[in-house]
């Protein structure tokens, strides 16, 4: 028989367990020379399960799509949210990136009391949060997100490539490919390029350096 005093460890523990919605978060672009920085918080209803959920980058990009609209449909509430070329300039893409984590959650319809954040850092929140290393392929949440965030983001890229079809943005999807940095070299940057990114800035200083 247990006593009474592990009992009473044993409850104390659970209490760490608060019940409530869980959000789960991930971003798309981080590592592009172009475009903003997505982020998009999900909360899944549970009673509404959606199959095939998995990391963004081992679907198929029409797969993607598929379950990007079975998301919108079925989560009991989602978020998208960005941050742009400039504030990625201004303030470096890792914090750029921890302030669009946390516009997403912040608008969130439903306030979760627990957020799980793909990768090892947490943006500041209001709640209590965890950071999972390869998050999007452990948990469903982060894996919708994962996919609304990669879906928005080449949707703009494909947009940004209309504008500016020299860069084959469509293709590379701002990535620093041979393709892209070959169009870097050739027609300089554009306005959605990022300027702090090492290759974009030493196509400005060449281009300065040319000028001068």
């Amino acid at each position: 028989m247990r006593s009474k005093k592990f009992l009473h460890a044993e409850q104390v523990s659970l209490a760490w367990d608060t019940p409530g919605l869980m959000a789960g978060v991930d971003e798309a672009g981080r590592g592009p020379l172009a475009g903003p920085v997505v982020a998009a918080a999900v909360i899944l209803d549970e009673r509404n399960p959606i199959e095939g959920l998995a990391d963004s980058k081992v679907l198929t990009a029409r797969r993607r799509e598929q379950l990007y609209d079975e998301i919108r449909a079925k989560a009991l509430c989602c978020s998208i949210a960005q941050a742009s070329v400039e504030e990625i300039d201004q303030i470096n893409i890792l914090q750029a990136t921890m302030l669009a984590m946390r516009r997403a959650v912040e608008g969130l319809r439903l306030k979760p009391v627990l957020v799980l954040v793909d990768g090892n850092r947490l943006p500041v929140l209001s709640m209590r949060a965890e950071a999972i290393v390869k998050g999007d392929s452990k948990v469903a949440a982060i894996s919708a997100a994962s996919i609304l965030a990669k879906v928005t983001r080449d949707r703009w890229c494909a947009e940004l490539d209309a504008q500016y079809p020299q860069y084959g943005f469509a293709g590379h999807k701002g990535y620093g490919t041979a393709e892209h940095l070959a169009a870097l070299q050739a027609h300089g940057a554009c306005p959605e390029h990022r300027k702090s990114f090492s290759p974009v800035t030493q196509v400005l200083a060449g281009a300065q350096g040319r000028a001068a």
